[in-house]
This record gives structure tokens, sequence and C-alpha cells, in this order.
């Protein structure tokens, strides 16, 4: 089974301007991705950057909606501690924001696929040599032939 490591900025999605087709098309790959780790495809994977990150959010509705979904992602995968700090200094280096390099540097050792709305962020890591896949939703659901 695929392990999913989905940014935070892709859960944030669906509070997003949905009147733009793009975002409104990425909340829908979002929900399908979603759909599909309950059903039992796949398993989404959460690290505690994204809980720091999301403890951050301001708005108590989407703050709230976010950990529970990231509380049932919960699952107990076992990683490193010392060698994420290690790698996310080492992206960090390759000039990948903070919070980024920290999120690769965990998607790294527990996921299979690195899934985010931030095309900057893929640009760097199409750029750098990562031992992850890393793609936006949309393309996520494509390749998977998610229905």
């Amino acid at each position: 089974m695929k392990r999913l490591y989905l940014d935070v900025c892709t859960y944030c999605r669906p509070f997003d301007n949905q009147t733009f087709l793009r975002i409104r098309a990425e909340t829908d790959a979002f929900y399908l991705i979603i759909q599909h780790i309950k059903k039992g495809q796949y398993q989404a994977v959460v690290s505690p950057v994204h809980f720091k990150e999301v403890s951050a959010i301001t708005s108590l509705k989407k703050r709230f909606e976010i950990q529970a979904l990231l509380n049932k992602a919960n699952t107990k995968i076992p990683y490193d501690a010392a060698k994420a700090r290690q790698r996310a200094n080492e992206l960090h280096a390759l000039k990948f924001g903070v919070a980024d390099a920290a999120h690769l540097s965990y998607a790294e050792q527990i996921a299979d696929v690195f899934i985010t709305c931030d095309d900057k962020l893929l640009k760097r890591v199409q750029k750098t040599s990562l031992s992850i896949v890393a793609m936006n939703p949309i393309e996520f659901i494509v390749l998977e032939n998610l229905q």
C-alpha cells in the first residue's frame, strides 16, 4: 500500500477561494485522495512538522478540521528524528524553505509520494535529487486513475 504524505497546503486547499478553477480542481482531487485513504487503498502519513505548522493556523475552524484529519492519519510510522533534522538542514542549504525542508525530510523516510499544491516547491523538488516522488494532487489522481 502506498504511503502518501500530503503537504499542509494540500490539507488547506478546501479552505481557499473555490471560485478559481485550479483551486476547485485541486480541492476535488484532495477529497478524492482522502476518500481512497478512508477505503484503505492508500495510507496517509504525517510528521511532527504537520502538527507544528497546523498549530499556527489562526482560523479555529480550519485548524480543528485539519487537525482532525491529521489525527486520523497519525499512524505510528517509525522515523529517525535526528536523521530528519540533518536532512532538513541539507535541504534548507539547497534553498528550500524551513517548513518545506522539514516536511520533505520526513516524507523521504516515511512515504512513497509527497503531494503538494505548491508549484514553486514542486519545481525546486524536480531540480533536486530526492528519494521520494513529489506531485500535485491532480497529477496523483490522474497517474493513479482514481475515480
